[in-house]
């Protein structure tokens, strides 16, 4: 029997979520995940939180518990953007393995696309190192364009198999009911959309959304009498090659190659043997680059399966079943949380409309920075 399991979890509707705060957030994604596990909030006895960019807090894991009226043993949060989700799973894991707690609540949560101002908005503006990338114009997109061009001319990756990517990440929404985009489009609609950043258009890149998203971790004995079938975390791992792109010593190997490596062989498996992903996809090139790096498939033939289907549900290897941050949302840290309830609902056999036939074990996957930061955990079905 494993020691740390997946107990509850929940997740806000996304999108443009009118009156909205960091702290509502938060309170009904943490809230949502302890009456999914059947827990009261005084039987909490960990608590991590994320970060905030609309309300940011040095202390946002006190924040949130002098909220809920939560006076956790163990209290921390991290930020580590995109990657920080999955972290902050690992980190439960770890703490209930070792005893520290019973209970752990992980919570995350951002009101990003109604409260963004003034500062925020630079924060996520000044990307880059601030002697050698900065002061030429770097963004976000462009950096994650520069790793496109390479795929492009290395591997024979096309644009139309980047939009078939998008593609099949807004059919996944259009099953979901809580995305914040459920309209279906083309290839042609992603190649005739603007570009950002060449060659990534405007459909190759993620979401920002309001939304939040938590998950209980406790220990496996103290699961037993739960309402809700536990999930077995099987294995974790991170890692990480590098902050800034302009000092990444490869763009085509990522540190998601150690952090899947890790996960998978402590967990006894190897990539074949995984029946659905959830991996972080703020753009397309950021999905194609992680499933080549972390072994699902052959250097050169992520884009090509795309567009042949394999990524969809009933496909070989269906990905980001909810929509991923394409097209359900992408709130930052609670982005990467998506992915792990989406994780537990398919091995729970709970995603009506777009479950995947006989789940049994699932890989989550989060990034942070430029492909910089990596954690990858397996997941599996009691």
């Amino acid at each position: 029997m494993k020691k740390a399991v997946v107990t509850g979890s929940y997740s806000t509707k996304v999108g443009e979520l009118e009156g909205a705060t960091c702290m509502s957030l938060h309170t009904e994604a943490g809230l949502g995940a302890l009456a999914d596990a059947g827990l009261a909030v005084s039987e909490v006895d960990g608590l991590l939180c994320a970060y905030s960019f609309t309300e940011p807090h040095l202390m946002l894991a006190s924040v949130f518990a002098e909220y809920v009226g939560m006076k956790p043993a163990y209290a921390s949060a991290v930020s580590m953007g995109g990657v920080t989700a999955c972290m902050l799973v690992m980190q439960a894991a770890a703490l209930v393995e070792a005893g520290y707690c019973r209970h752990v609540l992980v919570v995350t949560g951002d009101n990003r696309l109604s409260g963004m101002r003034g500062n925020a908005v630079q924060a996520l503006a000044e990307v880059g190192n601030q002697q050698y990338e900065q002061p030429y114009g770097m963004t976000i997109p462009a950096a994650y364009a520069l790793v496109a061009q390479r795929y492009m001319s290395e591997f024979g990756v096309t644009s139309e198999q980047l939009a078939a990517i998008a593609v099949t990440m807004r059919e996944h929404a259009v099953l979901n009911p809580k995305a914040h985009m459920k309209t279906p489009f083309t290839v042609d609609d992603v190649m005739n959309s603007r570009f950002i950043a060449t060659p990534l258009h405007l459909l190759d890149c993620c979401l920002i959304s309001d939304g939040g998203a938590a998950v209980v971790v406790s220990a496996a004995d103290a699961a037993a009498d739960l309402k809700k079938p536990r999930i077995d975390i099987l294995g974790t791992g991170q890692g990480h090659t590098h902050e800034y792109i302009v000092a990444a010593p490869s763009l085509t190997d990522y540190g998601c190659k150690r952090s899947a490596a890790d996960a998978l062989g402590r967990a006894g498996l190897k990539p074949s043997d995984i029946d659905v992903v959830e991996i972080y996809d703020s753009f397309t090139i950021t999905l194609l680059a992680e499933l080549e790096s972390m072994g699902f498939f052959e250097r050169g033939e992520a884009g090509a399966a795309a567009a042949a289907g394999d990524l969809k549900i009933g496909g070989k290897l269906p990905c980001n079943t909810h929509g991923g941050l394409l097209s359900y949302g992408h709130s930052g840290a609670a982005g990467g949380m998506f992915h792990v309830v989406e994780a537990v609902e398919q091995l729970r056999g709970e995603a009506d409309g777009r479950q995947v036939e006989g789940a049994e074990l699932a890989l989550v996957h989060g990034d942070g920075g430029i492909l910089s930061a990596h954690c990858s955990v397996v997941l599996g079905r009691a």
